[in-house]
């Protein structure tokens, strides 16, 4: 007999062995021919097999299933925080074959859950209908199921010359045989139709706990309270959101409550919320270190030129070193939260937030955010020279582009006029606007699920757009006002030793800026508090 499974090791979880030898309908063997051979074997595999749920310390093993498109993959994209598990098109059935992941203890290694991505049901009004044509109605759901499974139907029409070809549906109902439990998902923008309903009746079938769960729950198309009443008909009373785009920590934590409920042992469940609890808390932490360290090597960046200098091109190469600094930032919070500047998906350094120049006025406008000076402009914007050391000059002043009333101003030693020595740092506009698109970026990135391949999908819908908000003097939308720097920031000012951009020695700056790295990303955590 061929039952189109090739795997050795046959899994454990419940009714495993059902799912790869079938019982056959000795009500109906005119139907459904079975040699003698055959139905001694399926008759003993009967015997042998017992009703069990999931042992203690044994991993969850959890069946992804639903009708093709409805974001399956994309669902264990973004719980396994992977862009490139599976396959993931606008197209119907993507997925051919049933892939497993593994959701580990990020402390011990331990496997808590093991997920199976399952090809889309294509046709289960198709597949009911031979149900009721082929297997007797007396029979429980697992026998029926198995006699499907042996039926040549399930085999695939390239090896038989059959009408219908429901090889899909049987490499789905094979897994859902083989695993403790499921998850159904539904995409919440679909009206609910008949298909559905009767794949959630064979689904039942499989008598294992099936909780259904909605994605795409975003979208101003959804139909969940008429989804949730059809599933409260058919006793399915324990739902839960999870949108695989627009993603929330706590619409995850509710889906492991919500499967633990349903389970006799949720040890592993109960450990899997505990550590990616923890985990999730401790990326949000490191991630404020990354941006309070970038901050602090800014603000102790200076550069030293004579009074008699042209400042442009040290002005132009302080900008550029500002903006590699920024976009190696990005780059370490996009690896931390494993989103990846490629070609695999659009990523969220491809909106035009995070490629404008942090020295376009214009972006400091949308903001809202006003430079010390009040008329600050062009080459000089974002970047302090001290009025007070180059004095009333008015042809350097003209020079660089502004007059020297205009000049946004930084405080300059006695000693330094004395030697005619100017120091150029970024001024704390420029300092502030930085801070809030970091701080934006990480916000952003908390609420992106992986499985977002738009760069439009970046931004979560309670996020203020800065580029469209203008933030004015009464409604700011930065993290604290340009003229209020953290006492942080304040101090590096005067410790050009901390920057890698002043002295070129990357550790040893970093080692030096360490400790208040630390303390001024306590305050960023309160400062966007989500």
């Amino acid at each position: 007999m061929n039952n189109n499974n090739n795997q050795n090791n046959k899994p454990k979880g419940l009714f495993a062995d059902k799912a790869y030898e079938a019982t056959p309908d000795l009500s109906n063997q005119d139907t459904n021919p079975v040699s003698t051979g055959e139905l001694s074997a399926m008759t003993a595999s009967m015997a042998r097999v017992t009703k069990k749920t999931i042992a203690t310390g044994e991993p969850l093993k959890l069946a992804v299933v639903g009708h093709t498109n409805t974001g399956k993959t994309s669902i264990l994209r973004t719980l396994l925080r992977d862009v490139y598990f599976g396959e993931v098109k606008n197209e119907a059935a993507t997925t051919r074959h049933v892939e497993q992941a593994q959701l580990t203890d990020s402390r011990t290694g331990e496997v808590l859950v093991a997920l199976y991505d399952t090809p889309g049901l294509e046709d289960a009004s198709g597949l009911m209908d031979w149900l009721e044509d082929n297997t007797a109605s007396r029979r429980d759901g697992i026998e029926r199921l198995q006699q499907f499974l042996a039926a040549d139907v399930a085999q695939g029409a390239d090896s038989y010359d059959l009408p219908y070809d429901y090889s899909q549906e049987a490499k789905v109902i094979r897994q859902l045989l083989t695993s403790d439990m499921a998850i159904y998902v539904v995409d919440a923008r679909e009206p609910v139709l008949g298909k559905y309903k009767d794949e959630l009746a064979i689904l039942s079938w499989a008598a294992i706990p099936v909780m259904p769960v909605f994605n795409f729950t975003d979208s101003q198309n959804a139909n969940i309270d008429d989804w949730q009443t059809m599933l409260a008909r058919r006793n399915l009373h324990i739902s839960t959101r999870f949108d695989s785009v627009a993603f929330e920590f706590e619409d995850e934590m509710r889906l492991w409550k919500n499967l633990a409920t349903m389970l006799t042992h949720s040890e592993m469940l109960e450990q899997l919320m505990q550590r990616r609890t923890e985990d999730w808390a401790q990326l949000y932490d490191e991630a404020n270190i990354i941006i309070a360290d970038f901050l602090l090597n800014v603000a102790a960046f200076v550069r030293e030129i004579n009074e008699d200098d042209d400042p442009l091109p040290a002005l132009e190469q302080m900008q550029e070193a500002v903006r590699q600094s920024e976009r190696a930032m990005q780059h370490n919070l996009l690896n931390l939260y494993k989103f990846y500047d490629n070609a695999v998906a659009a990523t969220p350094l491809e909106l035009q937030a995070y490629q404008q120049d942090p020295f376009d006025p214009e972006l400091l406008k949308s903001y809202g955010i006003r430079t010390t000076s009040g008329a600050a402009a062009g080459a000089l914007l974002g970047l302090g020279i001290d009025a007070a050391a180059l004095g009333t000059t008015l042809g350097l002043g003209a020079a660089i582009g502004g007059i020297a009333g205009g000049l946004l101003s930084n405080t300059s030693s006695i000693a330094d006029r004395i030697t005619g020595i100017k120091r150029l740092y970024i001024d704390p506009a420029t300092l502030t606007l930085l801070a809030t698109r970091a701080l934006d970026l990480l916000t952003a990135l908390r609420h992106r699920g992986h499985a977002a391949t738009d760069a439009t999908q970046l931004l979560y819908k309670g996020e203020k757009n800065s580029l469209e908000t203008s933030g004015g003097d009464n409604n700011p939308i930065t993290v604290w006002p340009a003229h209020k720097l953290p006492s942080e920031l304040k101090k590096a000012r005067g410790k050009p030793q901390w920057s890698s951009l002043s002295s070129g020695k990357s550790e040893q700056a970093q080692l030096l800026r360490t400790d208040m790295a630390w303390s001024l990303s306590g305050k960023l955590q309160s400062y966007k508090s989500e």
